[in-house]
């Protein structure tokens, strides 16, 4: 006799329901994971079936069982009323900006936004008529000056990007709330484990799934999900669209679903532990850490987050380029990449200044981005350790 899903799942806890969550081996012949479904056409028995649209499911494009596998455990992570699967990170937040503003609305996003997001605010909803204003992260409440009668939409991310600014995302929802907005955040660096997007006052929540669900570097994918008034406006565009992903991918993040929580919690406990390491590293300036106690976001990431990802920021004490180069050409176990939430460790450089315009990015130093992976971390100390030498050597 094949498993039937848990009747109440609410009663479980993350980790549980993360292995639970969207499967159905009695639907599948006792198949523990479903399968992947490919196609695009649907039959139907008869003609008063097509005619009334009765069944399940019509076209590849709208819905299959695999993607249903993923958007029903999405929803049931994150506690909202509906999901959408997306092919990337950024074509699930540009879903959610295009169901919640039109030609003619103001439109507030924070200035530590992912830069592809600031892009296509400032290249595709401007060209249409939406007036894009950019914030200060830290505002907080203090957001009510800023917002207009025609203000629609709020868009947040905490930590920011690449900055690590924490935003107060539960005071920025009652403002915008008051007024009749929608709250929009960006909560890849953190999940739904880490930080209850809608529990938070977040209507419409997006996350990159190629980080942290799928754990291997090895897909792109998206998942935007909403609350009850805000999910149907988000159908409605990702219909019009038709941007769904590709069924080997979603079968991939099904995949990493199960164990995104150990996976989390290890690239937590790990970067945790070299943001602190590299704290006290006489070459850093500072470090960019909502977990460290010294962060001047600490106190928020405290009260509203129940952990950290692997992701920071450090700010070295100022060296020339070159230096730089060499300390990172060097390395052995640190890769030279975009994106992250993957096994493996990696490092970039970065620079904030030529696109803020609502905040000033002056950090002191050469600032690099690091992701810890799932390495030994005495090995990452070792090769950081080597980095630096070759840092200090080169800066004479």
């Amino acid at each position: 006799m094949s498993k039937t899903p848990p009747r109440d799942p609410a009663r479980f806890r993350p980790a549980t329901r993360l292995v639970h969550a969207g499967r159905d081996p009695s639907a599948q012949h006792g198949f523990v994971n479903t399968p992947i479904y490919r196609g695009s056409t649907v039959l139907y028995p008869t003609y008063d079936d097509i005619q009334h649209r009765r069944g399940r499911y019509n076209y590849g494009t709208s819905a299959t069982p695999t993607m249903d596998a993923l958007t029903d455990a999405w929803t049931e992570l994150s506690g909202a009323a509906g999901t959408v699967v997306t092919p990337s990170g950024l074509a699930a937040l540009t879903v959610a900006l295009m169901a919640s503003v039109s030609a003619g609305d103001h439109l507030l996003v924070t200035d530590s936004a992912y830069r592809p997001t600031r892009q296509f605010c400032d290249g595709v909803l401007a060209r249409y008529g939406v007036a894009v204003e950019y914030y200060d992260p830290t505002l907080g409440a203090g957001i009510a000056a800023l917002m207009r009668e025609n203000t629609r939409a709020v868009l947040v991310e905490a930590p920011g990007s690449q900055s690590f600014e924490m935003q107060d995302v539960p005071a920025i929802a009652e403002v915008v709330h008051a007024r009749g907005g929608t709250v929009i955040m960006d909560n890849t660096w953190a999940t739904p484990l880490l930080f209850p997007p809608h529990e938070r006052g977040v209507d419409i929540a997006v996350e990159a799934g190629t980080k942290y669900l799928s754990g291997g570097s090895d897909l792109l994918i998206g998942l935007t999900s909403a609350n009850r008034k805000h999910f149907p406006a988000v159908r409605r565009t990702f219909d019009h669209f038709a941007m769904c992903a590709g069924p080997e991918d979603i079968f991939l993040a099904l995949r990493g679903l199960r164990t995104m929580s150990l996976r989390l919690r290890e690239h937590g406990r790990q970067g945790l532990g070299m943001a602190r390491w590299l704290q006290a590293r006489p070459e850093v300036l500072r470090v960019l850490h909502p977990g460290l106690p010294e962060d001047p976001g600490h106190a928020v990431w405290r009260r509203d987050f129940s952990g950290a990802s692997g992701l920071f920021g450090v700010i070295l004490k100022p060296v020339p380029e070159a230096a730089v180069a060499a300390m990172l050409d060097g390395l052995e176990l640190f890769g030279m990449g975009f994106s992250w939430g993957g096994f493996e460790s990696l490092v970039i450089p970065f620079d904030c200044a030529p696109y803020r315009t609502a905040t000033r990015w002056a950090p002191g130093g050469p600032a690099l981005r690091f992701h810890i992976g799932l390495e030994d971390v005495e090995d990452l100390k070792a090769d950081l350790e080597a980095g630096f030498a070759r840092l200090r050597q080169a800066a004479g």
